[in-house]
C-alpha cells in the first residue's frame, strides 16, 4: 500500500511530510486528554507509574540480547557465529538506545541514581552514548520540536528527498562514514578532558581488555562494526519516521509522524514501543510500557485519523524518498 495521498499531496511546502489542516480535526480538550494532547491528571497518573521490578527484567532482557548475543560467538567461536552476532547486534544496539532514551527521561526506574547509574554504565556508555549530554540536548527537543534550538535539526530537514540522495545517506552510514564522524567527535571531546567522553573511553577499553583476555577480540570488533554500520542505517530511518520533513508547531501532529507498527519493525527498528512516538511527545513522562494506551487514547477522541498515519515504514520511506530531483 501506498502512503495516504493526502499526506503525499500536501501542499504545505514542496519539500515537507506536514499533512494538510484538514486531516487535523480541532477535538481537543476532552475530559481525558488537554489541547496539545496530553492526558489530564487522572488518566496521566495512571500512565506515569513505572514499574520497577518489570523494568529490572527488562534490563537483563536487553543485556541479553547485546552482550548476550556477542558472548554466544565468542563461546562458539566460528565465522558464521560473529556473522550472525554482527548481524543480530544492529537489534541489540537498538535496545540499548531505547532503552538508554528510557533512562535519560528518568522513567527506567524511581530511584534516580539507578535509574543513572543502570542507564549510564550498563545501556548508554556500550553503545557511544553520553547520557548526560544527551538528556540536555533531547530536552531541547521536548521542548520545542524542530524549533531554532533542535538539536537534530539538520537531521529532519528536506524530506521528502531525492531517492538517489537517500540512497547515498544509507550508504554513508552502512560504510563507517557517519560512525567515524562519532568517533571523532569522542576522541577529540576525551583528549579535552570531558568526563563522559572519558568514562565511555573507559567503558570501551574494559570491554576491550576483556574479549583480549579472553582471546576472543573478534567479540569486540563485531560489538562496534554491527554499530558503525547496521546500527547507524537503523537509527537513521527510525529518526527520519519520527521527524522528518515536519515543522516547527504546538501541535505535534506536524511535528511528528504517526506509522502502524508492524512485528517486524518493532523486532528490528523500534522495539520497546518506541514507534508510537506522537505518544511519547504528547507526554514525554509516559513510560514506554503505556505509549500504545496513550495512543489509543488519542485515536479514540478523533485526534489521531488514519489520515495521517502511514501504514506502514516501508509506506512512508516510500514517500520520504519521492522528492524532486535537485
Amino acid at each position: 500500500m501506498d502512503p495516504p495521498p493526502t499526506i503525499e499531496a500536501s501542499s504545505v511546502a514542496v519539500r515537507s511530510m506536514v499533512p494538510p489542516i484538514s486531516a487535523l480535526p480541532n477535538v481537543l480538550p476532552t475530559e481525558r486528554l488537554n489541547e496539545r494532547g496530553m492526558p489530564t491528571r487522572e488518566l496521566r497518573d495512571s500512565l506515569r507509574q513505572i514499574p520497577n521490578v518489570r523494568n529490572a527484567f527488562t534490563v537483563l532482557g536487553v543485556l541479553a540480547q547485546s552482550f548476550g548475543v556477542v558472548i554466544a560467538a565468542a563461546w562458539i567461536n566460528t565465522w558464521w557465529a560473529y556473522l550472525l552476532a554482527f548481524v543480530l547486534m544492529a537489534r541489540g544496539h537498538v535496545c540499548l538506545s531505547i532503552i538508554s532514551h528510557e533512562a535519560a527521561h528518568r522513567m527506567l526506574f524511581t530511584n534516580r541514581r539507578l535509574n543513572d547509574g543502570v542507564g549510564r554504565w550498563l545501556m548508554s556508555y556500550p553503545t557511544f552514548l553520553p547520557m548526560l549530554a544527551y538528556r540536555r540536548a533531547h530536552f531541547s527537543h521536548h521542548r520545542d520540536e524542530l524549533g531554532p534550538e533542535e538539536p537534530d535539526l539538520a537531521l529532519y530537514a528536506g524530506y521528502p528527498v531525492p531517492r538517489d540522495s537517500w540512497h547515498r545517506k544509507l550508504i554513508r552510514d552502512v560504510a563507517g562514514v557517519s560512525a567515524y564522524k562519532n568517533f571523532r567527535g569522542l576522541f577529540r571531546a576525551a583528549r579535552k578532558g570531558q568526563r563522559e567522553a572519558l568514562q565511555i573511553m573507559a567503558v570501551q577499553i574494559v570491554m576491550l581488555g576483556v574479549s583480549i583476555a579472553f582471546m576472543r577480540p573478534l567479540a569486540y570488533v563485531v560489538w562496534v562494526l554491527s554499530w558503525a554500520t547496521l546500527w547507524r542505517v537503523s537509527n537513521r530511518v527510525r529518526a527520519i519516521a519520527e521527524h522528518g520533513g515536519m515543522e516547527r508547531s504546538k501541535d505535534r501532529r506536524v511535528t511528528t509522524h504517526v506509522i502502524r507498527q508492524s512485528r517486524l519493525a518493532r523486532y528490528w527498528i523500534v522495539p520497546y514501543n518506541t514507534g508510537w512516538h506522537l505518544a511519547h511527545h504528547a507526554d514525554m513522562a509516559v513510560p514506554w510500557r503505556n505509549l500504545p494506551k496513550l495512543h489509543d487514547e488519542l485515536v479514540q477522541s478523533g485526534w489521531v485519523t488514519s489520515e495521517i498515519e502511514y501504514p506502514s515504514y516501508w509506506a512512508f520511506w516510500r514517500a520520504a524518498s519521492s522528492g524532486p530531483p535537485r
